[in-house]
């Protein structure tokens, strides 16, 4: 739910109400109003959603490339990745 109060948000910072962002997004109204109320919605929508707030850029965020501090974080990250999970 976090992030659609987050949203909420934004679009109130943009003086926007749910009618033109659904527009913007390009969805319907019904499924905009209950993404603000239960924040369920499908990746895409959010996507959508990002599209018509410009925060596009954001997403690259969920999945940056790690920094580093130390010398041993850079050599454990060379560690041979798992190809597989062994737990259910």
């Amino acid at each position: 739910m976090q992030v659609a109060s987050r949203v909420k948000a934004r679009r109130l910072e943009m003086n926007l109400t749910q009618e033109g962002i659904a527009l913007r997004a390009g969805m319907k109204l019904p499924t905009y109003r209950r993404f603000e109320r239960t924040g369920e919605i499908s990746f895409r929508g959010l996507l959508q959603i990002g599209f018509a707030l410009n925060a596009l850029q954001d997403f690259a965020l969920l999945f940056a490339q790690r920094q580093y501090q130390t010398l041993d974080e850079v050599l454990a990250e060379q560690q041979p990745k798992r190809k597989r999970g062994s737990k259910k």
